[in-house]
């Protein structure tokens, strides 16, 4: 396993999802998130941790199907990335997603 400097790690966490279902999963206090693919759950684990100063308990992630994408005559593939959900401790929560 690649070592990995926890300020690059930071980079690889994309953005929020912030969709109907994913705002639904704020009240079990689950943060959805698109990573990097080359990513495990244990750098996602400590990046998180370390960004947003909370504890994860859990996480889940999936690897999102390859899309087509057609400029003109061109045919190309859009960039990959992993989808997490990662559930935190129940005092612990990021101010980043607005539950409105």
């Amino acid at each position: 396993m690649v070592k990995r400097k926890l300020s690059s790690l930071i980079d690889l966490i994309k953005y929020p999802v912030t969709t109907p279902k994913t705002l639904l999963l704020l009240e079990n206090n689950q943060y959805t998130f698109m990573v990097d693919p080359k990513l495990n759950k244990f750098n996602i684990k400590k990046s998180i941790e370390f960004l947003f100063n909370v504890k994860v308990i859990k996480v889940n992630s999936c690897n999102l199907p390859k899309k087509k994408r057609r400029v003109g005559r061109f045919t190309g593939v859009r960039p990959r990335y992993k989808k997490v959900v990662v559930k935190l401790a129940n005092n612990d929560k990021i101010e980043l997603f607005s539950n409105s």
